[in-house]
């Protein structure tokens, strides 16, 4: 039986606070966006789009009305799929409907621009320093106040 280190890893806890925050949904729905191509395959990526997952529905964009219907015959398989990379049954249902596929952006990889840091307040600063005092590494701890001062910053315009 392996033993368990009394700190948990970044991601179980991340993991953990997306659940309770009912984030879950929201975060497959992006890294299937963002993985679609490999996670499905290159024929069926092509021709379709995963819009938006809401009550444990994946609404699917198709390019038309014969891969609709093909699609129609493969849910179970794409449910699978989507299943085993959420870990969990995060989508229940597939909803398929016919309309424009995104551009795949091959630009967004390549050049990936440095969003400018918003403006952050002192309060913001303050707090999130407060939040971040028990993290032992000083450079992990001045990243996560940084981090955390600029999202209460723009939570607070």
């Amino acid at each position: 039986m392996a033993t368990r280190s009394p700190l948990d890893s970044l991601g179980t806890i991340l993991s953990g606070l997306a659940k309770r925050l009912g984030l879950e949904p929201r975060l497959l729905e992006l890294r299937l966006q963002h993985q679609w191509r490999e996670m499905i395959g290159e024929p069926i990526a092509s021709h379709t789009w995963p819009d938006q997952i809401r009550f444990k529905k994946l609404y699917l964009v198709v390019r038309n009305s014969v891969w609709l219907q093909q699609l129609t015959f493969l849910k179970p398989t794409l449910l699978a799929k989507i299943n085993a990379e959420a870990g969990t049954e995060l989508v229940t249902e597939i909803v398929l409907r016919v309309g424009e596929i995104p551009a795949p952006d091959r630009s967004a990889h390549s050049t990936t621009q440095t969003p400018a840091h918003p403006v952050v307040s002192e309060a913001a600063l303050t707090e999130a320093s407060a939040h971040a005092a028990v993290v032992q590494d000083p450079d992990l701890r001045t990243r996560l106040t940084q981090i955390m001062a600029e999202a209460l910053s723009r939570t607070t315009r």
